[in-house]
């Protein structure tokens, strides 16, 4: 049992108010003066259910899990009053303000997060995908003087249309809706329209380096600003593609780079989807330091290669099954499916649009490949960051 909030940290538009979406699912958790948290806890309890929320760029998520249609009817009626109702005061905020900035520090303790939040920051001028999920640290310190403004941020974006609900497994349809009706009747709307701030096109190639405090492994990281989601256009869909033909562990740079000549210890693109345009990015562990430029310079080379030589039509078609298959294994449970289903529902809100994305795959071409490398590879609309650490040490 899913409920999808189309509100991530793409909705924090406004100073100071990076990282909320991310605070405002823990607060989620506090439970309602009709069934504190203690009770929510006991209620699931007794199900045998396991709750959980998790907080992306362009959607929080909340999930029950929990076996048995005939306890549908009383988890409808518990999620739907934990959203409409939501209660917490001035000092739980206060309570659960420093847990979020613990979770801060866990995190950039981690080089590989250092590096991202930093490709991110560089890379973005106006549009909030510039921040992480959790936030800047500034804006976490300040959490607890945020009470108002979660009363504003709940009442703008935790309401009925901006809300998705997912039911996956055994159950019957028509019972469902009379539930949802029942429970989910009184929510009232928000009305609230965002409008995100358009980044403006990239001139030049932005750098930047971080200098880890101890020794840890040298890492790279480049992006390109890449296209938004898309069931319609082939921009997004052929880069899909690229990604896998030219970067995944099968591909003669990753051969070389990480199995042969040993310099990298791993190499990825990663080109996730999201609801605004976002970022192409390639990311190596090395060796040794000495071997970014190279590294670097080899990524480029590659995606130069994509531009000017056409990929193998056996190749392609390879790929297209390849990343339907991997698609389908990734759905053999219940869970598979209402999580895949839950990312690309937040995405489109229509749940068809994933048959309409592997059909835009089956349209890509060679020479669309090659045309879709020219138009995002360019140095001029490059980020590079680059993370070492332990000098004198």
């Amino acid at each position: 049992y899913y409920t999808i909030v189309r509100s991530g940290s793409r909705n924090e538009i406004e100073p100071g108010k990076s990282g909320f979406a991310h605070f405002f699912e823990h607060m989620m958790f506090k439970g309602t003066k009709n069934m504190p948290r203690e009770a929510y806890d006991n209620f699931l309890t007794k199900l045998g259910a396991g709750t959980n929320g998790y907080t992306t760029d362009d959607y929080t998520c909340y999930f029950v899990v929990f076996a048995g249609r005939e306890h549908l009817k009383d988890v409808v009626r518990v999620e739907a009053d934990r959203f409409i109702n939501l209660y917490f005061d001035e000092e739980m905020l206060k309570t659960e303000a420093p847990v979020i900035e613990g979770e801060y520090y866990s995190s950039v303790s981690n080089p590989f997060r250092r590096l991202y939040e930093l490709l991110r920051h560089t890379a973005f001028e106006k549009h909030p995908y510039k921040h992480t999920t959790l936030g800047y640290l500034e804006d976490i310190k300040d959490m607890p003087n945020e009470f108002a403004y979660s009363q504003l941020y709940k009442k703008r974006f935790y309401a009925p249309d901006n809300t998705i609900l997912l039911v996956v497994g055994d159950f019957n349809h028509e019972e469902l809706m009379t539930y949802v009706r029942q429970y989910y009747g009184p929510w009232k709307k928000s009305g609230y329209k965002l409008v995100t701030p358009t980044e403006p096109p990239q001139k030049k190639q932005k750098r930047a380096h971080y200098e880890w405090p101890t020794k840890t492994l040298p890492r790279l990281a480049i992006a390109f600003h890449g296209p938004a989601y898309s069931d319609t256009k082939i921009d997004k869909a052929a880069l899909d593609l690229l990604a896998e033909i030219y970067f995944s562990s099968r591909s003669p740079l990753y051969q070389k780079l990480v199995i042969d000549e040993q310099i990298c210890l791993s190499l990825n693109a990663s080109f996730p989807d999201r609801r605004d345009p976002y970022l192409l990015i390639f990311t190596a562990v090395l060796k040794e330091e000495k071997d970014l430029p190279l590294v670097e310079k080899a990524i480029f080379e590659e995606l130069n290669k994509a531009k000017t030589e056409p990929v193998s039509e056996k190749l392609l078609q390879d790929v297209k099954a390849n990343l339907k298959y991997s698609f389908l294994r990734a759905m053999e449970t219940t869970d598979g499916v209402a999580g895949t289903l839950a990312f690309y529902i937040n995405l489109t809100t229509d749940p068809g649009t994933v048959n309409r994305l592997f059909n835009l795959y089956e349209k890509i071409t060679p020479q669309d490949i090659q045309e879709i490398a020219k138009k995002y590879f360019t140095v001029n609309n490059s980020t590079v960051v680059t993370l070492t650490g332990g000098k004198g040490k």
